[in-house]
């Protein structure tokens, strides 16, 4: 049994507003996703990793590679027109390269801020319930709209759990949903984890962290930078 990585780097970030895609900008003088795969990188339990990357990159991703040894890093392909289209783009390439013993791990590149042992709980649940989504309580409360400026029923949030990245499937079971959404022409799943619900599969929760944050926006870039400077023990409790 094996674990392998798909890495999604196939967005151009369009609420960043920069010419650069998000995961390329460059945070004390490295690209955003050479934080996010030195995670991977150096965790023993992972076996390779495939990133699907945005087209117009992936010259400039084979040289990052490069140049900081990510060895692990095996193949770069092309991502799709949508995020479920990139994660299906990964599934299906490694179709010839995984067994059906194997997992495979699937993560934003722009979540950078990935402790050792988010990444060995997600495994850890997946290899006994056969998949597994980092989680997190929900906190704040939430109101379902009625309207564009009111709401009158809000959420009971010991009911809820916000799910995100990393996410960790037995290969067999990602590839048998993805194939199902090509055969139903569906492509709209937000992630992984969406797509098992639409085909009727149960979702197991795995411990996350809150600060495993998405960069979206400039602000995120500053968080991510000041969550840096502190210890990786901190950051997953």
């Amino acid at each position: 049994m094996k674990n392998y990585v798909i890495l999604l780097a196939g967005g151009i970030g369009k609420r960043m507003g920069t010419d650069i895609p998000k995961q390329f900008l460059q945070v004390k003088g490295k690209p955003v996703i050479v934080y996010t795969i030195e995670n991977f990188q150096r965790n023993p339990a992972i076996e390779k990793i495939v990133v699907v990357c945005v087209k117009e990159w992936m010259e400039e991703l084979k040289t990052i590679v490069k140049d900081y040894n990510l060895t692990k890093v095996e193949w770069i392909i092309e991502g799709g027109k949508t995020g479920h289209d990139s994660i299906r783009n990964g599934v299906f390439f490694l179709k010839d390269k995984v067994t059906e013993e194997d997992y495979v791990i699937v993560h934003d590149a722009v979540r950078p801020i990935l402790p050792q042992k988010a990444i060995d709980e997600v495994l850890r649940v997946a290899h006994e319930r056969g998949n597994a989504s980092s989680c997190i309580a929900c906190h704040p409360p939430i109101v379902i709209k009625d309207d564009s400026i009111s709401g009158t029923k809000d959420v009971e949030r010991d009911k809820i759990i916000l799910t995100a990245s990393p996410q960790a499937f037995h290969y067999p079971l990602a590839l048998r949903c993805y194939e199902q959404a090509e055969k139903e022409n569906y492509h709209d799943s937000t992630f992984t984890s969406s797509l098992l619900i639409h085909c009727s599969e149960r979702v197991f929760f795995a411990k996350g962290t809150t600060c495993n944050i998405k960069i979206t926006t400039k602000e995120d870039l500053a968080l991510f930078e000041a969550l840096l400077s502190m210890p990786e023990e901190s950051l997953y409790c």
